[in-house]
């Protein structure tokens, strides 16, 4: 795998002081323009005048010498030491080359150099006009091919005039080719004015007329500029160029503007087409913007964060995600135009039809969720015969695609269940994608499309309607909200609870009751609950209180019984409904407040026990008695 350079951008700021004699005035007109040194050497055999080197961050800094031995020309030239995949020293070999002074180029139409190496490869970029500021003029040569023979590179200057004050002299980034690092030298480099070379065209958006569907307060990118050169052997040299040589232009400025660095921004509705051109010569390709006005954001998610694993949406933090369009070549043709309104962020598939979402760093374990959530908005009319698949893929146990245990279920959304110009909301039960029967390891969600062109996409994500119920809480039960004054607690880290209790008497029961930790709460389990006593040191007078408060939580259990015993014994049940389902803000927890007259004819004012029966593995907090 090959590494491309990252770099900061910083402004340079140039002023220009006049000074004044004092007694003493002079004619502006009489000012002369600074002039720039114009020397178009770069390296010969030494750096030229001015000139100065910078690695880039996470190169390898060593990665660039001056070698003796082996040169085109003269007694030295530049070696370039591309290092090995997973080196120390860096992860690539990348640097400028730039001056402290910016040098007048215009009068020069090409930078030229000769260049040999080691082994075949392609070299990821090289080129001019970085000077690790703003690279306003950056040129350059992408997979530039080489061998073990020298040959000469030409990179036309697309726009000579635009170079009054270049610092950017020199620049590449190399990684190792299938891994493996290499040299490659640069000799005799410069700037030349050639008659031999001719400008063929240029081209923004790589060439496309593209349109896209936008909304007031969407910007775009215009990007994938190119221009074209006859070279003296006939051959066609295209190169990367930045957007500070274009001039760029939009036809309704009322609907969408766009700046010189081809920043593109929905202002209105309508329509505007914006071009542009390369000096006097127009650009190929353009970007029409039709823009239906104000945006229509999708509903808010109402699901609590805690019952949420999310995928896409600004609502919830998302899970770590590989790509949300990995272009799985040569079949999709699905491209993203993602944008952001108002800081809301979505995805926008066009030339749809399908597309894969990725997550592999961890799969996602859905184990616990009930539904897959995920909003769709189609700009464009629906046509007949129209569907709209979502394909869900579990890679099994050992997390990667393509092994034995992987498991992959679909749902289908008919042409009667899309509207246009509308957001969808999708809540579909996990269990109504069918061949989907593990989800312990989803990772993959694919798109997939039938006369569906383009669709939005937002708040796409996992969640439990309550129907999913884990094991072991993953919060607290509710934190009570009774006056202490008012309470008399049997269990609670909220209240100071009656003194002695024993919650693990030995009357035969098989449960196993432990008092465990619940996000930082003290909790009382019975696991393998049939049934459970709870002994009080003393008799409780609970007659001048109304209800006992519980909160429980369980998975599994089908049956369970609640009890007050009075001495003879006197005992009466109270059956709470299980599993005990996941409300809007309680996580798993239910509560419930029973008014003590449930359990006539106990005695309340000479309670002695508490009782559970029932089955399953059953969590109990804040068990009280209050008014």
């Amino acid at each position: 795998m090959k590494n491309i350079f990252r770099h900061k951008f910083t402004k340079v700021l140039l002023s220009v002081s006049l000074l004044m004699a004092f007694g003493c005035q002079r004619d502006i007109s009489e000012l002369e323009t600074a002039e720039y040194p114009k020397n178009p050497e770069v390296f010969m055999d030494a750096f030229s005048s001015g000139l100065n080197y910078s690695a880039f961050g996470g190169s390898d800094v060593k990665a660039f010498d001056v070698d003796t031995q082996v040169k085109y020309s003269g007694t030295t030239s530049m070696k370039f030491a591309v290092p090995d995949y997973g080196s120390p020293e860096g992860a690539y070999a990348g640097g400028s080359f730039y001056t402290s002074v910016g040098r007048d180029l215009s009068d020069y139409n090409a930078l030229t150099f000769w260049i040999k190496a080691t082994q075949a490869a392609n070299i990821d970029i090289i080129g001019f006009g970085n000077d690790l500021g703003e690279n306003k003029y950056q040129v350059s040569l992408s997979a530039l091919s080489v061998n073990t023979n020298w040959k000469k590179v030409i990179i036309p200057i697309p726009d000579p005039s635009k170079l009054k004050m270049e610092k950017g002299m020199f620049f590449y980034s190399e990684g190792p080719e299938n891994n493996k690092g290499y040299t490659f030298w640069v000799d005799e480099v410069k700037f030349e004015k050639l008659g031999t070379i001719s400008y063929q065209s240029a081209s923004i958006l790589n060439g496309s007329n593209k349109t896209i569907t936008s909304f007031v307060g969407v910007n775009n990118k215009i990007d994938g500029l190119t221009a074209s050169y006859s070279m003296p052997n006939g051959a066609t040299q295209a190169v990367n160029l930045t957007p500070y040589y274009f001039n760029f232009k939009t036809s309704n400025a009322a609907v969408a503007s766009v700046d010189q660095l081809g920043n593109v921004s929905t202002v209105g509705s309508g329509s505007s087409v914006i071009t542009a051109t390369l000096g006097s010569n127009t650009a190929t390709g353009s970007l029409t913007i039709n823009s239906s006005g104000n945006f229509v954001h999708a509903p808010v998610p109402t699901q609590t964060a805690n019952n949420v694993i999310s995928i896409f949406s600004d609502k919830y933090t998302n899970v770590p995600v590989d790509y949300y369009n990995g272009y799985w070549a040569p079949y999709q043709t699905t491209q993203s135009a993602d944008f952001t309104v108002n800081n809301d962020h979505v995805l926008n598939y066009t030339n749809f039809n399908f597309v894969g979402i990725q997550m592999t760093s961890p799969t996602v374990n859905a184990s616990s969720m009930s539904h897959l959530r995920m909003d769709m908005y189609l700009p464009n009319a629906v046509a007949a015969g129209s569907s709209f698949t979502i394909k869900v893929a579990d890679f099994g146990a050992d997390g990667v695609y393509g092994g034995t245990d992987d498991k992959t279920g679909q749902y289908t959304v008919n042409t009667a269940s899309l509207q246009s110009q509308s957001w969808i909301s999708l809540n579909i039960p996990i269990t109504a994608i069918t061949g989907l029967t593990t989800k312990a390891h989803i990772g993959q969600i694919i798109f997939e499309g039938a006369n569906i062109s383009n669709f939005y996409a937002d708040n796409i994500y996992f969640y439990n309607d309550g129907s999913i119920i884990p094991a072991t809480p993953t919060a607290a039960a509710p934190l009570p909200t009774h006056a202490a004054a008012s309470v008399l607690s049997v269990f609670s880290d909220a209240y100071t609870n009656v003194a002695g209790t024993d919650f693990n008497p030995n009357w035969g029961q098989s449960t196993q009751v432990s008092q465990t930790p619940i996000a930082g709460n003290n909790t009382l389990k019975y696991a393998g609950l049939n049934y459970q006593g709870t002994q009080f040191a003393s008799p409780l007078n609970a007659s001048s209180y109304g209800f006992i408060h519980i909160d429980y939580y369980t998975a599994n259990s089908t049956n369970l019984k609640f009890y007050l015993i009075s001495p003879g014994p006197v005992e009466t049940p109270y059956t709470l409904s299980v599993p005990s389902g996941i409300g809007i803000n309680t996580n798993g927890w239910k509560s419930v407040d029973i008014p003590l007259s449930s359990f006539s004819p106990v005695v309340l004012s000479n309670i002695i026990q508490f009782k559970v029966d029932g089955n399953g593995d059953i969590f109990f907090d804040n068990i009280y008695f209050h008014n």
